[in-house]
């Protein structure tokens, strides 16, 4: 029996991957038919062609729909009834949000004109063969409603003690031309340790402006809270932190800036750099990750790579910010990685369409993926515990600023006499990991 079944196994696999389409798409078919049967029999209260006192209906025949789906166009039956209707809204109309959204702008790019010859290649991939316009039209609508809801929704769930930000650039036909444009993204932690998507816009250039506009939109919609934003080298995103977020610090992503240092560096040097550059982020505390950091600077000096030693002297406080937070937060925090992941993502579905007809179809399309990973975000572990985020929020108070703060701690000291002396200890306690963190961005 085991032999049987294996064989069995291997066939199935050989014709995949000979004719995996057909087969494919014959066995949807099959399995399809036969939950709408079932469906149809429960309707009518009895089985097809089984004579019961249960029956409250017929079957009448039935009528033909084309299911356009991943394995291709399906021509599928549909049971008719002689009194009423039925019609399998589980089936026809529940498609993935990011499914429908690729194909209305596929539909549309196709129905417009644009990269003709790259959409009629997918299309032939997905097995679509009809396309119209109030098919496009009447997709978008829906799409449209969801995706604005999403993206101006409130950022009720802070404070967002940590946010990524990032751009891709995206391609669009605008004026009879191809035009670049940054499409910005930004995820934030909330206060529950779960991951969320904050926001998306486009911009039509990766400046300052279009950073202070989205963030400021960011925080109009509730986004508070926030110690630290983790991003690349973007320009004017710095400024823009420091106008529309008081006292959040900028960690630069350490894997973009030790490819920006070895630029700095010969070839034949830049692996031993690269390897000199890793240890500083593989200490154990602060404290030895700064000084590692100074002792790199002198070595680099020393060697004569003066240019790299500048560069990363200079750098301190951009890429070592992450020194200031839980040392549990670091591998999370140190670098834009998690984003980097979400951006393949998109980038997978986005390269397939190459260039978008519209500035909307781009939102229309990122925004449903966005949409689609957030929810899976909200049901999934925790990215960060409840414990080292409270860490997070302890505030620093310097040993001179006492006169000001021992009023409010005196309750919970309990006494009144010598509570300065009391209160000294527990305040240098409570603050050492902040002792070398970087100045806020101003």
């Amino acid at each position: 029996m085991i032999n049987e079944s294996m064989d069995a196994l291997v066939w199935l696999r050989k014709q995949l991957e000979t004719d995996g389409n057909d087969l494919l798409r014959a066995m949807v078919r099959s399995f399809a038919e036969e939950l709408m049967s079932a469906e149809a029999d429960a309707v009518c209260g009895a089985p097809y062609g089984e004579i019961s006192v249960d029956r409250v209906n017929r079957r009448n025949g039935y009528r033909s729909r084309r299911w356009d789906t991943r394995t291709g166009s399906i021509d599928l039956k549909i049971p008719k009834l002689r009194t009423g209707s039925y019609f399998p809204h589980w089936l026809l109309d529940a498609r993935t949000r990011s499914e429908r959204a690729f194909i209305q702008v596929v539909t549309e790019a196709y129905v417009r004109g644009v990269s003709t010859r790259r959409v009629e290649g997918l299309v032939e991939t997905l097995g679509i063969t009809s396309l119209s316009k109030s098919q496009v039209s009447e997709m978008a609508t829906s799409l449209d409603e969801m995706v604005t809801g999403f993206r101006d929704r409130p950022l009720d769930a802070g404070p967002y003690t940590y946010v990524w930000a990032d751009a891709l650039t995206m391609k669009v036909r605008e004026g009879g031309r191809i035009v670049n444009i940054a499409c910005l993204l930004a995820v934030g932690v909330n206060a529950e340790g779960n991951r969320e998507i904050l926001g998306v816009d486009l911009a039509t250039s990766e400046d300052g402006a279009g950073w202070l506009a989205f963030l400021r939109s960011l925080v109009a919609r509730g986004l508070t809270g926030v110690q630290l934003v983790i991003s690349d080298d973007h320009t004017g995103l710095v400024d823009a932190i420091g106008a529309t977020m008081a006292g959040a610090s900028w960690q630069r992503c350490r894997t973009h800036y030790l490819r920006n240092l070895l630029t700095k560096v010969p070839k034949a040097s830049q692996s031993m750099v690269a390897t000199m550059v890793r240890t500083i982020f593989a200490q154990p505390d602060p404290e030895s990750v700064w000084a590692q950091h100074r002792r790199i600077v002198d070595h680099l000096h020393e060697v004569g790579l003066t240019d790299a030693s500048e560069h990363l002297d200079q750098a301190a406080a951009e890429i070592l910010a992450f020194t200031g937070f839980p040392k549990a937060h670091w591998k999370q925090i140190w670098s834009n990685n998690p984003q980097e992941r979400l951006n393949k993502e998109i980038r997978r579905r986005t390269n397939v369409v190459g260039i978008f007809p519209t500035r909307t179809s781009i939102v229309r399309l990122v925004g449903a993926l966005l949409a689609e990973q957030h929810d899976e975000w909200a049901i999934a572990r925790r990215y960060m515990s409840l414990e080292s985020l409270a860490q997070t929020r302890i505030r620093l108070i310097e040993p001179d600023q006492l006169e000001e703060v021992t009023p409010a701690l005196e309750p919970a000291i309990g006494q009144k006499q010598d509570y300065e002396a009391d209160a000294v200890p527990l305040i240098h306690h409570l603050t050492r990991r902040d002792r070398f963190a970087p100045n806020p961005v101003k």
